[in-house]
């Protein structure tokens, strides 16, 4: 069997137009970028395409949005339960919206959208369009054709990631083109990919944005509001965009064409984790009634050699009960013991849970990062702590397999082993976060994978990939 991803993600393999950076969006710090235009734009005709990721299903996800007060505003949002919102609202009355019938609930994929308002258009229908990977939305739950110039592209404030501050992104955003004039299909932005049929993001220098059009790609670290800026527009006009809220820390390598690995908050036992930092950080509930609270990912394997890396992030006072690895097992059957084949974990404590336990390391606490290698190939599994292999192992020993745990091909009922943690503690809350390559927490050195993706904390053992769709799709 090939590795392979758990949820569907819309990311093809290496060749073609590649995106190089996205920006994680958290709401508690109030992420977003933001703009105001000096002069106003072509308010009847203009064209936003942007490629983005959901961190939950359970709010409104402003996407971009525009107002000049409550009465008067532009959005297009991922709706709470995972519809797609695009409204323009003039004098407190609709003048425009389309609010899709599909729901688009899949936290793992990237998703394409673009959103075209064209209000003299001679096909009524027409005169405002969506896009969900390439393809146009024709039925709805609800639509209005435009009859009045839109809020956008006045010389009123507009965000990124946000509506008047409220409704903040929580997830990834990238790739993002304003076309101020024109009314652009989806293939000006994107097309399917031969092999695979997926739809995929293209180059854009040919385009032309017109005066108040931007394009951001999200390459640079600083927090300016210029060419050096995480919001600076490189589409030539130089309309940047200024920071709020986001650092160095929120820019990732995770985009719509190296779909990376995350937690899965669809999949956990006793679901009263909240997650944060784009689903990299969880943090378990109280009060659960029973002993341990379980959480898995969103991409597993069952060939090849993988590396990620585990941060012991905070704890309820006097409490140590992380367990941190993989699994094979779906949530519900997270009450079985840890003696049962289809787990691998390593308690803080120092003990090893595989088909019973055993002694390992010295364990770990809080702060620590623990580095875990799985060799699928030679079935063998291995833990670092701070840097340091636990055992006197040695991930790069082949089929030795020295100091490693020794695994089975995953026997549960998933059929490929998904990272995993728990909290052996379900009256108490432990907080923790994964580092599959790109990291929501500050890095010391910077180590990627043999081909070149990731940043982790510690060197990638030699053969070992970062979980991520173009390694899954390449060597796995």
């Amino acid at each position: 069997m090939t590795a392979q991803t758990i949820l569907p993600a819309n990311s093809a393999s290496s060749g073609g137009y590649e995106v190089a950076n996205s920006l994680r969006f958290n709401p508690a710090s109030n992420d977003r970028l933001t703009r105001t235009p000096s002069t106003t734009g072509n308010e009847s005709r203009w064209t936003w395409s942007g490629w983005a990721k959901r961190g939950t299903d359970n709010q409104d996800l402003f996407l971009f949005g525009c107002d000049e007060d409550a009465n008067n505003e532009t959005h297009l949002k991922f709706g709470t339960g995972g519809d797609i919102r695009f409204l323009d609202k003039v004098g407190g009355s609709t003048n425009g919206k389309i609010n899709t019938l599909a729901k688009f609930r899949d936290l793992s994929a990237w998703y394409h959208i673009v959103a075209v308002f064209d209000k003299d258009n001679s096909t009524a229908t027409d005169r405002m369009i969506l896009y969900v990977n390439g393809v146009r939305i024709s039925a709805f739950d609800g639509s209005v054709m435009p009859g009045n110039s839109s809020i956008l592209n006045k010389a009123e404030l507009v965000e990124i990631g946000a509506l008047d501050g409220n409704g903040d992104m929580n997830g990834y955003i990238c790739e993002v083109c304003f076309i101020d004039g024109q009314a652009l299909a989806a293939d000006s932005f994107g097309e399917f990919d031969s092999d695979s049929g997926i739809w995929v993001p293209i180059k854009v220098s040919g385009l032309t944005f017109g005066d108040q059009g931007y394009y951001l790609e999200m390459k640079q670290v600083g927090t300016s509001q210029n060419s050096s800026g995480m919001g600076a527009d490189t589409s030539g006009n130089d309309n940047h965009f200024a920071v709020n809220g986001l650092t160095a820390i929120d820019q990732s390598q995770h985009t719509c064409t190296n779909n990376f690995c995350t937690l899965n908050p669809l999949d956990n036992f006793w679901p009263n984790h909240s997650y944060t930092d784009g689903n990299l950080t969880s943090q378990s509930g109280t009060d659960n009634g029973s002993p341990y609270t379980y959480v898995t990912s969103t991409m597993g394997f069952n060939t090849g050699k993988w590396y990620w890396e585990f941060k012991a992030v905070a704890k309820e006072t006097g409490i140590d009960n992380w367990v941190v690895g993989f699994t094979s097992k779906r949530s519900a059957s997270a009450n079985e013991t840890y003696g049962t084949t289809g787990y691998g974990m390593y308690g803080h404590s120092g003990v090893i849970y595989n088909n019973g336990s055993s002694a390992y390391g010295s364990g770990f606490g809080t702060g620590d990062i623990v580095m875990i290698a799985v060799d699928m190939d030679n079935l063998g599994a291995y833990w670092g702590v701070n840097g340091t292999w636990l055992n006197s192992s040695d991930p790069e020993s082949g089929s030795s397999r020295t100091g490693a745990i020794v695994i089975t091909a995953p026997p549960g009922d998933i059929g490929v082993y998904v990272p995993s943690w728990f909290w052996y503690e379900g009256d108490n809350w432990g907080k923790a976060s994964y580092n599959f390559g790109h990291p929501p927490y500050a890095i010391s050195s910077g180590n990627a994978d043999g081909n070149g993706f990731g940043n982790f904390e510690y060197a990638v053992p030699s053969g070992y990939l970062a979980i991520c769709t173009k390694n899954l799709a390449e060597n796995g």
